[in-house]
């Protein structure tokens, strides 16, 4: 029998607070009231979950489109936002709309000009993920390295920060993270270029800089800027820091209020192969692992590394789903994360142990995660010894991509887009000693992966999966077009929403997986829904277009799904 603690880290957080509690505090603490979606995971747990039960699983075969929008060109795979009847979202990079969420009205558009400032970045970006809210402004990040603050209500930028160090080529993506008044950001960047990842704190409504905490130790003759850094760099060998080491922390990044902690989920090391990063030794911390930080300093709390010695481009980055479940008969306060590795993890939020990891997906680098040591029993050919060819299952695009997952602390179910491709992979003709990264690292990404041929992808086939993070096993599955498929929602009407790369947009029924409700769209459908609430009605709204990734890869679909001419809009139920 399962047993759920709904709610109640939400309302100790909240209690927690007490009356000096700004009003953005306590409405992205709070769960009770789904009025608003002001975060990306919609509160600070980044659940991905609304309480709203207006729309139900008895009803929703009514659902019918309220408003559409017609946007520019550009990526729109990016969750909006709404607060107070206004819906937010950008489009390309960083172009920031509003629009009155009962009728679709445009208010107001503001442009960073990032395309003009960003140079060489653009070869690489892939468009803006996400947006932030907090105290009537909304916070963006562009490809150029700025972090900019704009009022809500008129779109005047308020204040903007370079958080990029001179000459790197790193870039932003996803959306910035707000908490108890700050605002975290991240970068991407290294697959294509020698970068050392970090995240940078500042003050939500100033934008003072307030801290920064690297992911990966720089060079030992220069000192460390901290324990953690001095700590981490015994886990790594050769020269590292020349190539930067990456471990960008460019998407999940989720905050314990309860604790006072920041979480990052990091990313792959950079090169990929290990042998050319790091002399094939060590654990490389803090690659492809949580890390847990005093929000109000930025120092080291403790880490759990999902992918030691990582070598396969398996970052950390997903979404990090906070919970409080009740496991073997006792009350945890967990993450729930299900990272590209192929498997779904539950880890204790308070000291970072490994509580249950199993497969979600086809995979054939590790057998098992091993629970006394939190460490994968990998399989003895994973890392391509004397130049072996390993089919890697799943391949670096991952069983579960950056699109977001949901969890339903109703349902106590974890919906997640699966895709499950292999790829065969190896590192002939490479001398660690004699690599180098090429100056255009996108032209030819197996080498400046670090990989000896060009890969050999094999057939994908995707589904969207409901798992139970308690007993770690499938509750059930529906199959998808494709590998690429939307982000997920789950409600409190029992219902999951999901969009699919052929352009139909879902409800299931969220204890069965039974298709209740579908439209459609006339565009893929990969961005993750988002539903609130004006004027007493409750809305579902959604992003259509094809991002970058999923338009190169987009085989089989319909001609119309061609990522330049596609047709992108807002469409609101």
């Amino acid at each position: 029998m399962m047993r759920f603690f709904i709610g109640c880290g939400a309302l100790l957080a909240l209690a927690a607070c007490g009356d000096t509690a700004t009003q953005s505090e306590k409405i992205l603490a709070d769960s009770s009231s789904g009025r608003d979606w002001p975060a990306y995971g919609r509160t600070y747990g980044e659940q991905h979950f609304s309480p709203l039960t207006q729309i139900s699983a008895t009803n929703v075969k009514r659902l019918g489109l309220a408003w559409s929008l017609d946007l520019p060109p550009g990526n729109t795979i990016t969750q909006p936002l709404a607060i107070d009847g206004m819906l937010y979202f950008t489009v390309g990079n960083s172009r920031i709309h509003a629009v009155d969420a009962a009728s679709g009205k445009l208010l107001w558009v503001y442009d960073p000009k990032a395309n003009e400032a960003a140079g060489k970045r653009l070869r690489s970006s892939w468009g803006s993920r996400g947006i932030a809210w907090w105290n009537d402004k909304i916070f963006t990040g562009a490809v150029d390295g700025r972090l900019i603050a704009v009022d809500a209500k008129t779109g005047r930028e308020l204040w903007s920060q370079q958080t990029l160090q001179p000459g790197d080529l790193r870039y932003i993506t996803g959306a910035p993270r707000v908490f108890d008044g700050k605002v975290i950001v991240g970068h991407g960047g290294a697959d294509s270029a020698d970068i050392r990842g970090y995240v940078t704190t500042y003050d939500a409504d100033t934008g003072k800089f307030l801290w920064r905490f690297y992911t990966v130790p720089g060079d030992p003759a220069k000192g460390f800027e901290d324990d953690a850094q001095k700590m981490a760099a015994q886990t790594w060998s050769g020269e590292w820091w020349k190539y930067g080491g990456g471990g960008n922390v460019w998407n999940a990044m989720t905050y314990d209020a309860e604790t006072d902690t920041i979480l990052l989920g990091t990313g792959n090391g950079a090169p990929w192969n290990h042998r050319v990063r790091s002399a094939g030794k060590g654990d490389n911390l803090f690659l492809c692992s949580i890390v847990a930080l005093d929000a109000k300093t930025g120092h080291y709390k403790w880490h759990y590394q999902i992918n030691p010695g990582e070598s396969w481009d398996y970052n950390a980055s997903m979404d990090m789903h906070l919970a409080d479940l009740s496991i073997q008969g006792k009350p945890r306060k967990v993450i729930v994360t299900a990272p590209k590795n192929g498997f779904l993890y539950v880890i204790d939020r308070l000291n970072g142990k490994l509580i249950s990891a199993e497969k979600i997906a086809k995979v054939t680098w590790a057998d098992r995660i091993d629970v006394k040591t939190g460490r994968p029993v990998e399989t003895a050919d994973a890392r391509f010894p004397d130049g072996k060819t390993f089919e890697l299952w799943p391949s670096p695009m991952g069983a579960h991509t950056n699109l977001p997952s949901a969890f339903s602390p109703k349902s106590g179910l974890v919906y997640i887009a699966v895709g499950e491709q292999g790829i065969r992979l190896n590192d002939r003709n490479i001398d660690p000693a004699k690599w180098k990264r090429k100056a255009d690292g996108v032209t030819d990404f197996a080498l400046n992966a670090g990989y000896g041929e060009p890969p050999m992808i094999m057939p994908a086939t995707s589904a969207l999966v409901a798992w139970n993070p308690i007993s770690q096993k499938l509750a059930w599955k529906v199959p998808t077009p494709l590998f690429w498929n939307g982000g997920a929602m789950a409600t409190a009407g029992d219902l999951v929403f999901q969009g699919q790369a052929d352009g139909l947009f879902s409800a299931y029924k969220a204890d069965t997986g039974e298709r209740l409700w579908s439209m459609q769209a006339h565009g893929a459908v990969l961005a993750a829904p988002i539903s609130y609430s004006v004027g007493g009605r409750q809305y579902v709204t959604v992003l259509t277009g094809m991002g970058l990734t999923a338009g190169i890869n987009a085989f089989g679909l319909p001609r119309r799904f061609d990522y330049r001419t596609q047709e992108r809009r807002v469409l609101t139920f």
